[in-house]
């Protein structure tokens, strides 16, 4: 049956949202996309949210990689070019949601929410539910998310927690004396479908690598519990019109991205902008390189987990003095949250131990107890960058337990101009160096993008 949607030309597409958090739609997802795999069907999964990990093990799961999806972050009109172009040559889109189905932006409003992302893009929605210690209560609990918003369509459910099979059965006997949406699968809880979790959700994938072997394993549990040929055949629709793809610019601009297990929270539709703009993207490790790339132009240090890595990071001296020498010589950088932390004189981990960084940026990083800050952010610009002119407006999150101490003072990157903190300075603007906590996503302003690479030949 699934050969079909292929050979016929046409599209399968859900979002699987949840109730809440921790009812196991991540594992869930990692299960249906490995099953579909195998399947021989072509995929394209996706996480609603500004969230980096989840993604990984999307890509490790479907073998292609994830994007993420997010009304508030990327605006609505961001979101469906992006999703359109992703699934262009797709025969299923996963969408993972984010926290529970309508949380968003704010409590008030469906932004930047999972539902948000269903009702932009027309998406039927496989309701994810923790029914451990439920039988009949699951129809109320179904039926106020049915009825809560006219715009959201759920098509199916899927059980999560399930004591046996007689359990699955009185679940599904609720929903269909209600004339509810069906159960669709049901599944135990199996400690070995668990994924480690520390302070920003789980471990990421390069830290916490699966073997091949336990994504098949989802997959039989997929194949086993949920009904897969009927969850296809109630979310086909037709496939999104993707804009014209721009042409690529000739490469202009060699940006030496690090990327390896301390640094690698980057969002696809950015590296993508920036290689549609022009720019030559150049991998490097800070944990195992010793020099950066032969003629690099500028540096990208994402986000990441520099404390977890922070002796390695001090060990490599030679990699440390290279950035440090690259600002001195008016080399570009641009750092986010991890990549902020390493530019700096040091790091001081969970236990109290400090290490030397780079000390680009005068100042000193510490973790914290508990977490410093977590949201999303609308900033602007304190003066003329490379992304235009003062009081350029950007969009992205923010989500950290550590704090960045100065010792001198230097200009800030940004005011924060949303509704959370206006009037907050974040990071610095040091000349050639653009460093803060903040993670951006273009797509909202992907004509920032374009800027940044104009200004290597201005």
């Amino acid at each position: 049956m699934l050969k079909t949607i292929s050979q016929k030309g046409d599209f399968a597409a859900f979002c699987l949202g949840a109730t809440h958090s921790g009812t196991g739609k991540t594992t869930i997802t990692l299960a249906l996309l490995r099953a579909l795999k195998r399947r021989g069907l072509s995929l394209q999964p996706c996480k609603c949210g500004p969230d980096y990990i989840d993604p990984s093990f999307h890509a490790r799961a479907a073998g292609c990689p994830s994007i993420n999806l997010d009304t508030w972050m990327m605006t609505p009109q961001g979101v469906q070019r992006s999703f359109a172009r992703a699934c262009r040559f797709a025969d299923v889109a996963v969408v993972e949601g984010v926290m529970g189905l309508f949380d968003g932006f704010s409590p008030t409003s469906l932004e930047g929410s999972s539902a948000d992302c269903a009702r932009l893009l027309g998406l039927p929605v496989i309701l994810v539910v923790d029914a451990g210690g439920m039988a009949g209560s699951i129809a109320p609990l179904v039926k106020g998310f049915c009825e809560f918003n006219g715009e959201i369509s759920i098509a199916g459910v899927i059980a999560n927690n399930v004591g046996s099979d007689s359990h699955g059965q009185l679940l599904q006997e609720a929903l269909a004396g209600a004339d509810l949406p069906p159960l669709l699968g049901a599944l135990p809880n199996k400690e070995e479908w668990q994924l480690e979790e520390r302070h920003l959700g789980l471990v990421p994938f390069l830290e916490n690598r699966k073997a091949n072997g336990w994504f098949e394993r989802l997959a039989d549990g997929a194949e086993r519990h949920i009904d897969i040929d009927r969850l296809l055949a109630i979310v086909r629709m037709p496939k999104p019109a993707a804009s014209v793809v721009r042409t690529v610019q000739k490469a202009a601009v060699r940006l030496a991205l690090a990327r390896d297990r301390a640094f690698h929270f980057y969002y696809p539709d950015n590296l993508y902008l920036l290689r549609q703009a022009g720019f030559e993207i150049v991998e490097f490790s800070p944990l195992t390189d010793r020099e950066l790339p032969v003629g690099t132009q500028l540096v990208m240090l994402g986000g990441g987990f520099p404390e977890v890595f922070a002796a390695e990071l001090a060990g490599n001296e030679s990699m440390r003095s290279a950035i440090k020498a690259f600002a001195g010589h008016g080399g570009m950088i641009y750092a986010e949250c991890g990549g902020f932390m390493y530019l700096g004189e040091s790091l001081e981990n969970a236990v109290g131990d400090r290490f030397p960084m780079c000390g680009v940026v005068p100042g000193r990083s510490h973790m914290t107890p508990k977490l410093c800050s977590l949201g999303y952010r609308e900033v602007a610009t304190v003066s003329k960058t490379p992304f235009g002119p003062p009081g350029t407006t950007l969009r992205g999150h923010e989500f950290h337990w550590s704090e960045m101490e100065l010792s001198q003072p230097r200009q800030p990157l940004y005011l924060q101009v949303d509704r959370t903190s206006t009037g907050k300075q974040c990071g610095i603007h040091d000349q050639n160096v653009m460093a803060s906590y903040i993670h951006l996503h273009f797509g909202a302003t992907p004509g920032v993008i374009d800027a940044w690479s104009r200004s290597f030949s201005a």
